[in-house]
């Protein structure tokens, strides 16, 4: 019941959008008799013939494609879960195909809904008929020696090995495991013998083939790349891309089949997968092998010595070359001494490349020879060195001469002859692509870039003008190129003065010096300014200019006034606005040249269905320009790749950084010196009370100019950190450091409450112990004046003593009982200080445990005791010294 809701529905879409279905009644009745014949037919051969007929109806008529997708599709599944007959079950399979491909005729209108889209959708409701093609494909392995049996096909007759082929290949596009066991089976063998036979890059489709089997046998297969290149090796794949006969017969086949051996090339330089532990050293290891095979020697003769070659062949070659030395110490220095040409005339195999990309018509082709330098000089100090030192300033008649004559200069001669081309022709272009290169040779070299400060551009009228820096006429370019047209009438801004200021932002990241030859020219701040704030220009140019001028900042080690680092700060706050600011270097990262910029090797795989000829490919491409005035040009999302695009964003963090700091803390404008405060010799003091008045307005007017900065600050970072609530995503810089610093607030809070908590307990503790230390001097004195009580009480008893001797003496025979009267008298006084003494040992047992109480108390808080208690009681040891001596005696 389901299913004929489903075609009956589809049946009414037909008819609303096609019309009425009487009108190809002729054709319904003849599909419905097709496929009444391959179901019910008695005969094989009946329905056999009734199946390639409605395969050719339904491939070539869209009523035919209509009535076979309302009818259809059970008869045609019936037959595929039967697999009785081979041959019936391919055919289905065919005719699914055909019902299911767009048939685009001449005639037929753009918003015309296709019927093979219907059925697509169809077919694709139901999950059985889905799982049912699934199991047709797994079917062959499940069949013993199935693999097996369809690589020897691929020795067979030349019907049944092309159509083996063909099945080899989109069964290997995703299936690893199909993938290796075809290579167990020798396919790599089979496939170059096949090759050789078609008769290499000059044969028919059948190479074509071959070459795409043989990507997927290699395509992230590290262990596939391995058994081909220690067991065929890469002699046969490079033999492929040998140009035999005449050079300058490229036909669209062989220039097919040259673009799949270059991806070949390309796949084994690109290694295995990603997540291969050993895809850098498989990388390397095919790099050496290959440039050891001479396979450089094969790239340049397409990229730059073939000329009759396809645009096509010429940009891949160059993409090779430069994935081939990226990185590759030894392939570097192999191409830095590469020379091509004849024995007569040998040039640089780099001048050559140079060449092209100063003279190419073609977009693409530049981008591509572009790369090649990208490559070279990318962490390799010394071949940048090496184009360094060629860039020496030629004559004016040769600054003034046609480029048919470069051929003779160095490379650096023939770079600044180009980047000089604009003077006296307007060719801005040119001079924006030399500018690239030469951003290569600068890129991360200080040395390089203090060399070219010091080069110096001759104008093109000596009698008006003096040489200029080549710095600063790149800056004047970088004006020049918004009110210049290209030759289509357009503005060539889009495309010109995104690649100068990546020049100018290269040449200024980490080199002090260039930006003070930037600054030393005054207009150059004030264009920069204008750049930023004009609605006229692109979001890309608005950003790198931002960036440029933040560069201007944090690398700024100025101290004169108007070109230090505080000084552009404040332009950028008057004239700019920092919210304002940092939204143009926001916005560009927001941008599709910055969200679509593409890794250094990145590439889609060649098939049947992306091969077209360059010609058609440079057709689209170079065509593609900016409709309107305020966007970018597509081809920056390929110059801007991904290093140049994480290079901006940490340059974006440091400047953010820095352009705050110098804002909230910003330099006296006057610097005070102690003596100019006091009176000069023979001056007046009217004229003194009047100088003081003056630096007193200066400083008052300092301090109320750093209140305003400080309230605009924070103003600013209010709106930039919290402005947009539509803004979901947080920026990753400043976002995370502002949660940083609440934390770090609260931390901060948090500790101070505890430190004042401790501090408050400490004084209590404190108090305490001075308490103590009272109560001690009071005892300490009681025990004092005990010890002089009883030393009186001896004293006095030593009198009576004496007076009884003497009396004795003296024969008085007084009937006074002496004795009696001594022995009651210091009983008596050994009571009274027995009395004392127990009293005072009772208090000091109490004032010793509260003591030793607050002692521990002390020492949980980390006190130290001995030193709190260190004194007391020391002027008591001669009292209790002498109490002791006494009572000995």
């Amino acid at each position: 019941m389901k299913k004929m809701d489903l075609v009956s529905g589809y049946k009414g879409v037909v008819g609303l959008v096609f019309g009425n279905e009487d009108s190809n009644s002729n054709e319904d009745s003849y599909v419905e008799r097709l496929l009444d014949c391959i179901k019910n037919g008695k005969l094989p051969e009946d329905r056999r013939n009734a199946m390639a007929e409605l395969q050719s109806v339904v491939a070539e008529s869209h009523s035919a494609q209509l009535a076979f997708g309302t009818m259809g599709f059970p008869i045609l599944f019936g037959v595929l879960k039967e697999r009785d007959d081979v041959e019936m079950v391919r055919g289905a399979v065919e005719t699914l195909l055909s019902a299911l491909t767009p048939i685009t005729h001449t005639k037929s209108h753009k918003n015309e809904v296709q019927p093979a889209m219907l059925n697509a959708d169809l077919l694709s409701r139901d999950e059985q008929n889905i799982a049912l093609l699934l199991n047709l494909l797994e079917a062959i392995l499940t069949i013993p020696r199935g693999i097996t049996q369809l690589v020897d096909m691929l020795m067979d007759r030349e019907v049944i090995r092309n159509e083996a082929l063909l099945l080899l290949t989109y069964l290997t596009r995703e299936a690893e495991e199909i993938q290796k066991i075809l290579v167990f089976e020798g396919a790599f063998e089979k496939i170059f013998s096949i090759i050789n036979e078609e008769g290499g890059s000059d044969g028919g489709v059948v190479v074509q083939d071959c070459l795409e089997l043989l990507n997927n046998l290699i395509r992230t297969n590290a262990s596939n790349q391995v058994l081909l290149r220690e067991t065929i090796g890469f002699d046969s794949i490079i033999s492929i891309l040998k140009l035999r006969g005449s050079t300058y017969s490229f036909s669209q086949q062989k220039t097919i089949n040259l673009l799949c051996v270059l991806e070949t090339i390309r796949l084994l330089i690109n290694g295995g997968s990603e997540a291969d532990p050993a895809k850098q050293i498989d990388k390397s290891t095919n790099k050496t092998v290959l440039a050891q095979r001479k396979v450089l020697d094969h790239l340049l003769m397409l990229g730059v010595e073939s000329q009759w070659a396809s645009a096509a062949v010429r940009c891949a070659a160059f993409r090779c070359i430069g994935e081939l030395v990226f990185g590759h110490r030894q392939n570097l220095e192999t191409l830095a001494s590469k020379f091509l040409g004849d024995e007569l005339q040998l040039e640089p195999a780099l001048n050559s490349i140079l060449r092209i990309i100063l003279r190419t018509s073609s977009v693409q082709e530049f981008i591509a020879a572009d790369y090649v330098f990208k490559s070279f000089c990318e962490e390799n100090t010394d071949g940048q060195k090496m184009l360094a030192s060629t860039l020496i300033p030629q004559p004016l008649s040769m600054t003034h001469a046609p480029f048919e004559e470069d051929v003779n200069m160095s490379f650096g001669s023939m770079l600044l002859h180009g980047l000089a081309l604009s003077e006296h022709d307007g060719d801005l272009e040119t001079s924006c692509r030399a500018a690239s290169v030469l951003s290569y040779v600068l890129k991360d070299n200080i040395q390089c870039k203090e060399k070219v400060l010091q080069i110096e551009i001759e104008s093109p009228m000596p009698s008006l003008g003096t040489p200029e820096p080549l710095l600063h006429r790149m800056v004047k370019y970088l004006a020049l190129a918004f009110s210049k047209k290209g030759k289509d009438g357009k503005s060539t801004q889009s495309y010109v003065q995104p690649i100068i200021l990546k020049l100018l932002i290269t040449w200024l990241s980490d080199c002090p010096n260039a930006v003070h030859s930037f600054l030393a020219s005054r207009p150059h701040l004030t264009y920069l300014i204008e750049l930023i704030s004009n609605s006229d220009t692109t979001v890309c140019v608005r950003g790198l200019a931002a960036v440029l001028l933040g560069e201007c900042v944090i690398f700024n080690k100025s101290v004169e006034s108007g070109k230090d680092a505080f000084s552009i700060v404040d332009a950028i706050s008057q004239k700019i606005g920092l919210t304002s600011y940092f939204q143009r270097i926001e916005e560009m990262q927001k941008s599709f040249v910055f969200s679509s910029a593409k890794p250094i090797q990145s590439h889609k795989p060649l098939t049947k269905t992306n091969d077209k000829s360059m010609s058609d490919v440079e057709d689209n491409e170079d065509d593609v320009a900016s409709d309107h005035k305020n966007e970018d040009h597509p081809i920056l999302a390929e110059i801007f790749d991904t290093q140049f695009v994480n290079f901006i964003k940490n340059l974006e963090v440091s400047i953010r950084d820095g352009i705050v700091n110098i804002y909230s803390h910003p330099k006296s404008n006057v610097s005070v010196i102690p003596a100019e405060l006091e009176q000069r010799k023979d001056e007046a003091d009217v004229d003194y009370i009047k100088r003081l008045k003056s630096f007193l307005e200066k400083q008052c007017s300092e301090i109320q100019d750093l209140l305003n900065r400080n309230s605009i600050l924070a103003e600013d970072l209010a709106n930039t950190g919290g402005g947009d609530s539509s803004q979901t995503e947080p920026r990753p810089s400043g976002g995370s450091e502002r949660v940083q610093i609440e934390k770090l607030k609260r931390d901060l809070l948090e500790a101070s409450q505890r430190v004042d908590m401790l501090k408050n307990e400490n004084s209590k503790l404190e108090n305490e112990v001075s308490s103590y230390k009272t109560l001690s001097a009071k005892i300490e004195n009681d025990l004092k004046s005990l010890s002089d009580a009883y030393n009186s009480l001896e004293q006095a008893n030593y009198h009576l003593e004496n007076e009884v001797k003497a009396l004795k003496n003296g024969g008085s025979t007084v009937g006074l009982d002496i004795e009696a009267i001594k022995a009651e008298a210091k009983e008596e006084a050994q009571k009274e200080s027995e009395a004392e003494l127990g009293d005072l040992l009772v208090c000091l047992g109490q004032e010793q445990s509260k003591v030793e109480k607050l002692s521990a108390r002390l020492m949980e808080l980390g006190e130290d005791v001995d030193a709190l208690l260190e004194g007391i009681g020391d002027d008591m040891g001669a009292p209790e010294d002498d109490d002791d001596e006494d009572e000995d005696n």
